[in-house]
């Protein structure tokens, strides 16, 4: 079984889940920024982007290779695209799993016209024989394509026309170093601050005809996770409720009462997230406890644990990861308003041997 795959799925059903289902991919086309003056946030990216491409067309040549680097739904793709829009070129887009063989990866590279943009999304899950022609063919336009099989197997040499490969991952420490070492321009995507996803959400908004006052657009910020795809799925599921429950324009109390509708509380957390919490705090005292039996205990696989709900948690403070086993913080008891036994642990896992 690809865990990989099961955890995406997983992620993509939540409301909070930073992966991308049909309708946010639908969603997102339209909503996509087409230039970097007009992309939000991550501003040292941006700066040091532009001065990639400025220099790039001032040379009249291709760009260099980008990898883009980061959590799920801060932009990658986007970036790509206005990538190629800035360079003038068109667009390729595939992704690590969709190439398995060597042979794979040479149909799209033969077909690639001068100049073109190659956005390979998910670049750490790409095949090995895959990845390892990718290296010849990023560095000198050129790849060797196998004919036959044995000893009578020949390697005919096949030029490429020069390219620009944008590589996005979400474990860039799972690449290799020759992978990585190829690239011109590597960049990592930061999570946002509120105000920046504040700013997302506005002209989201004004894009979707949805009117939204300051403190409605701020209530759906603090409840995004610092990420802003999740930021204009929360703004569609508000603007659902205040279109059936009050006059269609969002204020502070209403994307409140709809987020509470949708489970999502007022730091970002939701059904899983709470579950967690509360079989740890409430069944085990706060911890330490390990992974597996803190999954049975929320009636979760351990990889959905561990990959979906507690890389938020963790980032939080609200939850620690031990050499002993997951320790709930002092936070985890605030937010969810309970009072922790003398015996809690204070957020290391380590509690007096002593008992005092």
């Amino acid at each position: 079984m690809n865990w990989d795959d099961t955890t995406d799925e997983t992620a993509a059903e939540r409301l909070v889940g930073a992966s991308a289902d049909r309708e946010d991919q639908a969603v997102e086309a339209a909503l996509r920024p087409k230039d970097l003056d007009e992309f939000i946030g991550q501003e040292k990216v941006r700066e040091q982007l532009d001065l990639v491409l400025r220099a790039a067309r001032a040379r009249g040549a291709t760009a260099d290779h980008v990898l883009l680097s980061g959590a799920p739904g801060l932009g990658k793709t986007t970036l790509s695209m206005i990538i190629a829009a800035e360079m003038g070129a068109p667009i390729r887009i595939t992704s690590g799993p969709a190439i398995q063989h060597a042979g794979d990866l040479a149909a799209i590279l033969s077909s690639l016209q001068e100049g073109e943009v190659l956005f390979l999304d998910e670049i750490h899950r790409m095949s090995r024989p895959a990845e390892e022609m990718l290296y010849m063919a990023m560095e000198d336009f050129r790849v060797d394509v196998i004919v036959g099989k044995g000893p009578g197997a020949t390697a005919i040499p096949l030029e490429l026309p020069p390219f620009t490969l944008v590589g996005a991952t979400t474990r860039a420490g799972l690449l290799p170093p020759p992978l990585r070492d190829r690239f011109g321009f590597t960049a990592h995507m930061e999570f946002y601050e509120p105000a920046e996803l504040e700013r997302v959400i506005h002209r989201s908004a004004h894009l979707l005809d949805v009117e939204i006052g300051s403190e409605g657009a701020a209530e759906i910020a603090g409840r995004s996770r610092g990420t802003p795809r999740i930021a204009n799925r929360l703004l569609r599921r508000v603007r659902d409720y205040a279109q059936v429950k009050a006059d269609g324009i969002i204020t502070r109390d209403i994307a409140a009462a709809a987020l509470k509708v949708y489970e999502v509380d007022a730091r970002g957390l939701d059904r899983l997230d709470r579950g967690v919490l509360e079989a740890l705090l409430k069944l085990f005292g706060g911890g330490p406890v390990g992974l597996s039996t803190l999954a049975v205990a929320v009636g979760e696989e351990r990889e959905t644990v561990e990959e979906v709900a507690e890389p938020f948690l963790v980032r939080e403070g609200l939850l620690a990861r031990t050499p002993r086993g997951r320790v709930a913080t002092p936070a985890a008891w605030a937010h969810l308003g309970l009072t922790p036994p003398r015996s809690a642990s204070t957020g290391n896992g380590q509690q007096d041997l002593f008992g005092t």
